[in-house]
């Protein structure tokens, strides 16, 4: 897959917590499940192998309808740096969340989502950087629940 900027979508954040404890909040499904995904929704996890060729399934439910089915093979684990995964679902993309310490307060996380044409990136793009912005909010929320 080809990279360049009209393929793929960047959303970061500064996180005013320690690495350990941001990258907890994913690793750990218990705390995973509260902040995946947008504002309003909830997730049931059926699968989480955090590591190479493991398994991501769950199911998104939106805030007024709708339940959505969402699948994924992780491709990359380097703890407390790295992790990467392809979805099987639609719509697909290759995704990269990063961990970055900054201070030892400060976590840089950032997600990178890899289309394979441009097109396909566009289809989702307006919907998917706010979204990722809801998806950081609840994150910052739940490290308050996060021990390391």
């Amino acid at each position: 897959m080809e990279q360049n900027l009209n393929n793929q979508i960047y959303s970061s954040r500064l996180l005013k917590a320690p690495l350990a404890k941001v990258y907890k909040a994913f690793e750990t499904p218990e705390h995973l499940t509260k902040w995946w995904g947008p504002e309003g929704f909830t997730n049931t996890f059926h699968e989480f192998d955090l590591r190479p060729n493991g398994t991501w399934k769950l199911t998104m439910h939106g805030p007024d309808k709708g339940h959505y089915e969402n699948e994924a093979v992780f491709t990359i684990v380097e703890p407390m740096r790295l992790i990467a995964w392809r979805r099987v679902s639609k719509p697909l993309f290759n995704m990269e969340v990063t961990f970055e310490s900054i201070s030892a307060l400060e976590t840089k996380i950032a997600f990178r989502m890899l289309f394979d044409t441009a097109e396909e990136c566009n289809k989702i793009k307006a919907f998917a950087i706010p979204k990722n912005e809801e998806n950081f909010d609840r994150l910052e929320k739940e490290l308050s629940n996060v021990l390391v």
